[in-house]
């Protein structure tokens, strides 16, 4: 079993459209996923209510006992948290239960600075496992034909974590799949942009894990 949680401090991040988008990409490759809500908002869940066939298990977990409670779940090939903003007591946990952080940014210097809190926790975090927990940023919501994300990924690497080489665009296709409880993965064809870089996103990640 390996768990990858999303995370961020901010919010806006896209956070959650990434969460569902991942245990959904995952799920499609053959995989047997669980996304865990471990935000109070529940907004992963809110999203799981609105389609009664979506085919995707939800559970919630908004509690800083988090990586004691996932230990009875490990019958699954993954499970994607995602997690509460704020460094909480519940994102430590979560922090704690991963083998992969994957920490998402809007191109937005605001976006950039609120990261430093969580990323000393999670290079804290690094050092403690020697090296087996992974993490890395992603720039979320960019805009085509802007420069914004290259400058932004470049900068977040003074942070000391790498940046994936996929990027998440700002699509309407995303709200849009969002309000159907459903994720672009279902509504568009494969050769939909955002199926595209959502589906570079799952591989990418899968390559980070050596699966």
């Amino acid at each position: 079993m390996k768990v990858i949680a999303v995370l961020n401090q901010k919010g806006g991040s896209g956070k959650t459209t990434i969460a569902t988008h991942l245990a959904r990409g995952l799920q499609l490759q053959g995989h047997s996923v669980l996304l865990v809500d471990s935000d109070k908002q529940g907004s992963a869940r809110d999203w799981r209510a609105v389609d009664e066939d979506n085919p995707l298990p939800v559970i919630g977990l908004d509690r800083p006992t988090l990586d004691k409670d996932l230990k009875s779940l490990s019958d699954k090939d993954f499970i994607v948290i995602d997690g509460s903003p704020q460094a909480t007591d519940l994102a430590v946990s979560a922090i704690k239960a991963s083998d992969f952080i994957l920490i998402p940014v809007q191109p937005s210097p605001y976006d950039v600075w609120a990261t430093s809190d969580l990323v000393d926790i999670v290079k804290q975090r690094i050092e403690m496992t020697d090296g087996n927990l992974k993490a890395a940023f992603v720039v979320s919501r960019a805009i085509n034909n802007t420069n914004i994300g290259k400058e932004v990924a470049s900068v977040l690497l003074d942070y000391g974590l790498p940046v994936l080489d996929t990027k998440i665009m700002q699509r309407v296709s995303y709200p849009n799949s969002a309000a159907a409880g459903k994720t672009v993965f279902d509504i568009e064809t494969v050769n939909n942009s955002a199926v595209l870089e959502m589906t570079a996103l799952v591989n990418e990640i899968k390559i980070i894990l050596e699966l």
